[in-house]
């Protein structure tokens, strides 16, 4: 099969590309600058040149392959808005382009803001509609899809997608430890974070072209939820830094724009979706990865 991804140089995206290669598909990607477009050329990935922002390019991608899957984001978390707004876009103009054909469409979500007080799960909508909510409330705009002719299917990945050169929240988390001299947690440190490592997410992704139903959820969720304490704990051992909490009304001073992520409780579950696919995390857990020093080099 012929694959259109965007974000294929990115941190899941070039793992999803050695995935579907590996399963005999075919690969075309979205890349945005010359190093970006080298790195998939070395994959064997054919270029298509363009952005989030470049619609037409975007469209000519998803017209000329048998199926899309959508991973790129700005994740610009001090402007939401500009990535919502770049992430609605790209969604309804796939959607639009794939309308009436039966083509699968695959594309990224999260698992935040969708349980409270319980590990989410599949049956759990998105509370997310509209331009303005999170995301722009592209899940359910990419789902909608389904009544007019797109195999869509949401893969909901969870908070941190780990490995050795993560740049993301954990990195990120793990960096203000070090500037502080502290690594921290917030409140008690009860609340928790499901965990995947990157290459049982691209795997769930090249699974999910393959075998997910029309309208599914999946969850890309090894671990269903790992303490802020013991994220704190791994951190500090690593770095052989202290460990303390961080009071409720310090954290925004701590932690930055993080502060609000940190805090959030996400467990979330993948029963149905390691049912559905027939599934199994293999890579390592986030505490593994954080003591082998998968964050060092950050």
């Amino acid at each position: 099969m012929h694959v259109f991804v965007t974000g294929a140089s990115g941190w899941i995206g070039s793992a999803t590309v050695d995935a579907l290669i590996a399963h005999g598909h075919k690969v075309s990607g979205l890349a945005r600058s010359d190093a970006s477009a080298a790195a998939l050329e070395a994959q064997g990935v054919h270029v298509r040149r363009g952005d989030l922002d470049d619609l037409g390019s975007i469209r000519a991608g998803a017209q000329d392959a048998e199926a899309v899957i959508h991973l790129a984001n700005k994740h610009d978390f001090a402007n939401p808005a500009v990535s919502s707004a770049a992430e609605r876009a790209a969604v309804q103009t796939i959607g639009d382009t794939l309308a009436g054909s039966d083509r699968p469409f695959l594309f990224a979500a999260g698992v935040a803001g969708l349980a409270q007080g319980r590990p989410a799960t599949e049956d759990d909508a998105s509370p997310a509609h509209g331009p303005d909510s999170p995301r722009g409330g592209s899940e359910n705009l990419g789902l909608e899809f389904v009544d007019r002719g797109v195999h869509s299917v949401s893969l909901r990945f969870a908070p941190t997608v780990h490995g050795t050169r993560d740049h993301g929240f954990i990195a990120i988390i793990a960096a203000v430890a070090r500037a502080k001299g502290l690594s921290g947690y917030p409140g008690d440190g009860t609340n928790r974070w499901a965990a995947v490592h990157r290459s049982d997410a691209a795997r769930l992704t090249a699974l999910g072209l393959e075998k997910a139903p029309a309208g599914a959820r999946l969850h890309a969720v090894a671990e269903q939820g790992v303490t802020t304490r013991e994220i704190a704990e791994a951190i500090g051992r690593r770095f052989d830094l202290p460990v303390a909490s961080i009071a409720p009304e310090d954290l925004q001073d701590h932690f930055g724009w993080m502060s609000t992520f940190f805090a959030m409780d996400l467990a979330s579950s993948s029963t149905r979706t390691r049912e559905l696919l027939g599934w199994t995390p293999t890579g390592p857990t986030l505490i593994e990865d954080i003591d082998a020093g998968a964050y060092s080099g950050h």
